[in-house]
């Protein structure tokens, strides 16, 4: 099950939706179906923070997103 990210084009909106075959998303705001498939990295464990150390060492990241500043710190609703 692949999970993309989009770009609304009619509101901006940006969200990432799990695509199952030829299924066609449409933006969960507005409804539009001009989307655009944005690039995304794709992340498998903890990445390094600014400081060069990896978030896997210090805890975690965000069980959503990723984030290495923790649960909680990112802006994924």
């Amino acid at each position: 099950m692949p999970l993309f990210e989009y770009s609304c084009r009619k509101c901006s909106r940006r969200f990432e939706r799990l695509v199952f075959g030829a299924e066609t998303p449409e933006c969960p705001s507005c409804g539009s179906p001009d989307l655009e498939k944005l690039l995304s990295a794709f992340a498998v464990g903890g990445g390094s923070d600014a400081s060069g150390e990896f978030a896997g060492d210090a805890g975690g990241g965000c069980g959503s997103c990723g984030d290495p500043r923790g649960p909680g710190s990112c802006a994924i609703n």
